[in-house]
């Protein structure tokens, strides 16, 4: 019988569940969008984890135990160790690249840089949660001061979480809509003018630092060619970065995931 290595997976989006495999992540990327009859359905994200990771809130010696080639000999594709809680029981330290599946199973490997950016104080800026936290926020804190201010709250936030910022120039958006009875959102399911409004109201009023766009996650309709900067995974004290590569390496290194993004 063949002998398949054995891999731990976070799926970040559209779940949040930790899952053992035989896979290696181009077929984890491929099973679980055009591969199986309980496919995702749109994009999906994941994050292999170290296999030597352990931790109490996870079994993860039994589930991989069980994780075993079938009698015909082809890997076990998955076997679930948690679908609940999984990120906030996940050591950051654990996680190791981060993979961009498209609808038709492409998917794109991230690998973890240090976030060294220097952000201008002030701008709005608009942040989709990914999970647990779903929302999408527009605010005038960075991105550091915004995990901060999430990982903080217990009225809002979570003690780790996921997020993107979404490419958005406010300039733009407020000049194509001001006056307009019919307004235009660059988010899908999103209302422009509640969007509109919340710009100005953290443009007039400095005390004010963040305004909930939306509960509903648009991030399952929108392109991943929307995404600024990267990923930001997020807890008390700790904030791993994965950057999205450069207009260049997508059009030359990465052209085959990019000529599908839409």
């Amino acid at each position: 019988m063949a002998e398949y290595n054995k891999h731990l997976y976070m799926v970040v989006f559209p779940i949040n569940a930790l899952v053992a495999s035989q896979l290696a992540p181009d077929q984890f990327a491929e099973h679980y969008t055009i591969g199986s009859s309980k496919h995702f359905r749109g994009k999906v994200i994941f994050a292999e984890i170290d296999i030597t990771y352990r931790d109490p809130y996870f079994k993860i010696d039994h589930y991989l135990g069980l994780t075993v080639p079938h009698e015909d000999g082809t890997p076990k594709r998955t076997k679930f160790v948690k679908s609940y809680g999984v990120i906030e029981h996940c050591d950051f330290k654990a996680l190791k690249d981060l993979y961009l599946v498209l609808p038709n199973g492409k998917c794109l490997p991230l690998k973890q840089q240090p976030y060294t950016a220097v952000n201008e104080p002030g701008l709005v800026r608009v942040y989709q949660g990914i999970t647990p936290l779903t929302a999408m926020v527009a605010s005038t804190l960075d991105q550091r001061s915004f995990a901060k201010y999430l990982t903080q709250s217990e009225s809002k936030g979570a003690p780790s979480f996921c997020f993107t910022q979404y490419e958005f120039n406010v300039e733009e958006f407020l000049k194509q809509n001001v006056n307009r009875e019919m307004m235009h959102s660059p988010f899908p399911d999103t209302n422009p003018r509640r969007l509109y409004e919340y710009i100005m109201e953290l443009r007039g009023h400095p005390e004010k630092q963040t305004k909930t766009v939306s509960l509903n996650s648009a991030f399952g309709e929108t392109s991943f060619a929307l995404v600024r900067h990267g990923f930001w995974f997020a807890t008390k004290g700790e904030m791993v970065f994965y950057p999205m590569p450069s207009q260049d390496q997508l059009n030359n290194e990465y052209y085959y995931w990019w000529k599908h993004v839409v």
